[in-house]
């Protein structure tokens, strides 16, 4: 018997006690399919004779698990995470501020230029696509480095293009490597629901800043003496360092990875070379990760009416966003009559609006979120539309002030602050709408979050190719006013889900039920 025993499980001195010990540390090895990290490592060793030496010490195994991380550490992960998106994101928005040059160097219109700063956004439809795989098979660190340090590389021949194919082919390439994909990954690995509130409101901060500064920065380089390949030049150097950084910062946090790594370093210490853990058995199954990154994520759009709406309205906010690299030109260059430099500033009045969302985010997560925490252990998905209704309320607003304060004859001080408004709204929908498409589709996050991705991107590559028509013909107060109104007819979809969330959910297989 006692032999038998031993060919299945290990004795106490060599499993792994942290990991046995706590129940939180069940994780998702693929959607619906829970891998228990508590099973933890294995032998299969005919032998029962074992070294007390043989794994680490508790404090050891429990450090090493994300969600143990000191605070710290968390932080620090968060902001190179934040610096890394905010880098991939500035380079996605900062050619736009070169259209007109580079239309003159290379004899084709400014509209036909807006394709470069398109098929980047483009690029990101493809990137769970890439990225999503490849952290469940490969754990977190690996594919952000990779991706970030091939982004890096795809800057260069931008910068020294001679001609449009290499701008766009390597433009679309360089969005399709971006690292976000990782990076939410790694974030909900580190984090319990409240404070996983806070690190998304600071990271949605960095995903918004990175767009909005990239035409600040990028009209005053295009303008200077550097010209418009610096801009490039720029984006490489700082994607370089920020790769090196989270080489040499970042840890791994995907748990079935870390599980393997310390069963190798324990196969070494032991000698016992029939010790693994349970994810060295499992087969990469291609099918399924073929239908949860290309075929679910569509089913789900088709058949959630929660995931198709949250979808629609994100999107369409997504795609505002870089609208506005159209938009903010024509009225404050072209109408106004301001230098490249000076008539990206607007763009600041943006960024405020951002960290005031952020804040009031975060306010919410501290307060009535972490409440009901406490009170009852757990919180409805619906909680998260909060925010987003408010956000709803704002952003139309900020529309309607910015299209009708855009005469040149008012002073443009009003026009400006109407970016605060457009920043708070766009992120607070933005966000808490992403928040709520996790809480809803926890066992399917990751295919939700595919499904969200893709049809974002190509509504936000798809705006800037005819807004600048849009912005000539109908002229700025008129087109912000259809895209206000566009926006206020979406303003029902969180209060429709906040008082029939739960009833909706309860007919899905998909989204998490009311107990």
């Amino acid at each position: 018997m006692a032999n038998k025993e031993t060919q299945t499980s290990l004795s106490p001195q060599s499993t792994l006690q942290s990991a046995h010990d706590s129940a939180s540390m069940r994780t998702m090895f693929d959607d619906g399919d829970p891998y228990d990290v508590a099973d933890g490592l294995e032998s299969n060793a005919e032998s029962g004779e074992h070294k007390p030496d043989r794994s680490p010490n508790e404090k050891e195994d429990s450090i090493e698990m994300p969600k143990n991380f000191p605070t710290r550490r968390k932080w620090v992960v968060t902001i190179i995470l934040g610096m890394m998106t905010i880098c991939v994101t500035f380079g996605s928005s900062v050619f736009s501020t070169a259209t007109k040059q580079t239309a003159r160097k290379f004899g084709v219109s400014p509209e036909v230029m807006v394709l470069a700063v398109s098929l980047f956004v483009l690029g990101f439809a493809f990137g769970p696509i890439i990225f999503g795989p490849l952290s469940e098979l490969y754990g977190r660190k690996r594919p952000l480095f990779v991706g970030m340090f091939i982004f890096a590389i795809f800057q260069i021949p931008v910068a020294v293009a001679q001609n449009l194919q290499t701008i766009f082919i390597c433009r679309f390439l360089g969005g399709a490597f971006r690292q976000c994909t990782p990076c939410h990954c790694i974030l909900a690995d580190m984090f319990d629901p409240v404070e996983r509130g806070i690190a998304m409101a600071i990271f949605a901060a960095a995903t918004f800043i990175g767009p909005v500064a990239g035409p600040i920065i990028g009209g005053f380089v295009t303008i200077s003496y550097l010209g418009w390949r610096w801009m490039e030049y720029i984006t490489a150097i700082w994607a370089f360092a920020t790769a090196a950084i989270a080489l040499l910062v970042i840890p791994e946090t995907f748990e079935p990875t870390l599980l393997v790594q310390r069963a190798k370093r324990l196969r070494h210490k032991t000698k016992n070379w029939a010790l693994h853990a349970k994810a060295e058995e499992k087969v990469v199954n291609y099918r399924d990760i073929a239908v949860r990154y290309l075929l679910r994520p569509f089913q789900m759009l088709l058949q959630e009416p929660i995931l198709l709406l949250v979808t629609l309205y994100t999107g369409f906010i997504y795609a505002f966003l870089y609208t506005c690299f159209v938009a903010y030109p024509i009225s404050f260059q072209e109408e106004r009559g301001w230098n490249g430099g000076v008539g990206a500033l607007p763009f600041v009045a943006v960024i405020c609006g951002v960290f005031c969302a952020c804040l009031i985010i975060i306010a919410f997560s501290l307060t009535r979120y972490r409440t009901f925490i406490i009170r009852n252990g757990r919180v409805k998905p619906e909680e998260r539309l909060i925010p987003m209704i408010l956000g709803g309320i704002l952003l139309p607003v900020g529309m309607f002030w910015f299209g009708w304060t855009s005469n040149p004859h008012i002073t443009w001080v009003p026009q400006v602050v109407s970016g605060g408004f457009l920043g708070s709204g766009v992120i607070l929908i933005f966000l808490q709408g992403l928040n709520y498409i996790i809480d809803v589709y926890p066992m399917y996050a990751n295919s939700a979050i595919a499904a969200n991705s893709f049809f974002r991107s190509w509504l936000g590559a798809g705006f800037p190719m005819f807004a600048s028509g849009m912005f000539h013909n109908l002229g700025v107060p008129w087109a912000m006013t259809l895209l206000g109104c566009l926006t206020a007819a979406l303003f029902p979809v969180p209060i429709v889900f906040y008082i029939y969330g739960p009833k909706i959910r309860s007919w899905s297989r998909f989204t998490m039920k009311e107990e």
